[in-house]
């Protein structure tokens, strides 16, 4: 499933985080998003998901626009797209696999929703396929508070997965991690782009952009002011997204 924004804007209190930002993210790519702090990089990202609910503009995944509900701040649901956040929030005193199921809860029943601990058969082991992509069936039954940085995040991604989403975005996935989590981390989301989805990630770090993604978008001032094949942006690029952070310091 292909994600397109076009026309895309959101204000807070008067000021324009984003001004008419276009996008498209195609199944089998990876987008690395960039820019200085408040560019607006998390702020798209979590319009697309229902998260802050735009000005104006469209967003679609193929070629089925977002419904009211989502642009009323309603967090989306069902088979679209799924958001791994920097701060993971996972249950930590439940197991991975019960954090994974959680995945499912936005379509079983209501009375399911209640008492998430008991999933159904069905559930769990599709929650136990989704750990085995990311590479941590083995930890299934351990506490997700007993897992390192990077294996939550890894079973945060296996919980989107479960949330059958064929778009997969990540704001500042890997900030928190050290370099070989964040390597993992990272490797993955590429795997899972190969494999049909199509992945946006927030990224603090150009560096690994340009490693790890096939494409990347950075924004300034709202606006996207590079969109180019990772291997393509320049040096001079990167520090003219960077340059009034810089300057602040």
């Amino acid at each position: 499933m292909t994600l397109r924004i076009r026309g895309l804007r959101k204000s807070f209190d008067g000021r324009a985080v984003l001004h008419d930002v276009d996008l498209d993210v195609h199944p089998g790519e990876f987008v690395a998003v960039l820019g200085a702090n408040g560019s607006g990089k998390s702020t798209m990202l979590r319009c697309v998901v229902g998260l802050e609910r735009p000005d104006a503009g469209r967003i679609r995944i193929s070629g089925t626009e977002l419904p009211e509900g989502v642009r009323a701040g309603r967090p989306l649901t069902g088979h679209r797209a799924a958001m791994v956040f920097q701060k993971i929030h996972l249950v930590a005193r439940r197991s991975a696999l019960d954090n994974v199921c959680a995945g499912a809860l936005g379509r079983l029943p209501l009375h399911r929703s209640f008492s998430p601990v008991v999933f159904p058969a069905a559930v769990r082991a599709e929650a136990m396929s989704c750990l085995d992509r990311v590479g941590l069936a083995d930890r299934a039954g351990e506490r997700a508070g007993r897992l390192s940085g990077g294996q939550q995040q890894r079973v945060a991604i296996a919980r989107a997965l479960c949330q059958r989403a064929a778009v997969l975005l990540a704001d500042e996935p890997v900030s928190a991690l050290d370099p070989n989590a964040a390597d993992q981390v990272l490797t993955l989301l590429g795997a899972l782009a190969r494999e049909g989805f199509a992945v946006a990630a927030v990224l603090h770090q150009p560096e690994l952009a340009r490693k790890y993604a096939d494409r990347v978008v950075g924004l300034l001032h709202g606006r996207v002011a590079v969109d180019a094949q990772a291997t393509e942006v320049t040096e001079t690029e990167i520090a003219t997204l960077y340059r009034q952070e810089v300057l602040a310091r």
